[in-house]
């Protein structure tokens, strides 16, 4: 089983997957978009690996964090979610994010995951509720930090949809910093939405 790679990005294949040389050998690693966002070709990498393993296929996850990995597996662990839906939902929502919304049962923020519905979402919430519970995974900071957290939660979400990070900032700057995250992404989604339109 592979646990990590170290090596150089050859690549990027495409939206979701990267080549990464290893000691003359090439691995395709699927990754989220703001994952692949961090890997430039040509540059040196470390990435945390989930080896998955089926009959027919072995895959390759990468993730940047050994957090973001536990959060996977713990993840592809639960009914009803395949690798292709945790690496969607790791993609809009980091580990820390992802234990706050199940927290809180913010059913909005899982529902802005591609592919989760009402209720999908419904469902991994009462899924999820005992499962995120590990040492590792922090939740988020309550109290005075909580509306920068918002922001930088909105920001990972939408560079996990793909848009550019001056696309986000520059969204980010024209919307108020203390709306709720669900509320903030919505507004972000909107004008970047009319402004590649």
């Amino acid at each position: 089983m592979i646990g990590s790679l170290r090596g150089t990005i050859l690549e990027r294949t495409d939206e979701s997957t990267a080549l990464v040389e290893v000691g003359g050998v090439g691995y395709l690693v699927s990754v989220t978009p703001r994952t692949l966002a961090e890997l430039e070709p040509g540059s040196p990498a470390f990435l945390y690996v989930h080896h998955h393993i089926r009959e027919d296929a072995q895959t390759l996850f990468g993730f940047l964090s050994r957090d973001e990995r536990a959060t996977f597996q713990v993840l592809i662990n639960t009914h009803g979610i395949g690798p292709a839906l945790a690496l969607a939902i790791l993609g809009t929502h980091s580990p820390s994010a992802l234990v706050d919304i199940v927290a809180t049962s913010d059913l909005g923020a899982l529902t802005l995951v591609p592919g989760v519905g009402k209720k999908t979402a419904e469902r991994l919430l009462v899924e999820l509720r005992n499962r995120l519970n590990l040492p590792m995974l922090d939740p988020l900071p309550v109290g005075g930090g909580n509306g920068s957290t918002v922001v930088g939660d909105v920001r990972e979400a939408l560079a996990g949809l793909g848009y550019a990070p001056e696309e986000i900032r520059d969204a980010l700057r024209e919307l108020p910093a203390n709306a709720d995250a669900a509320t903030l992404l919505r507004d972000a989604l909107k004008l970047l939405g009319v402004k590649r339109a």
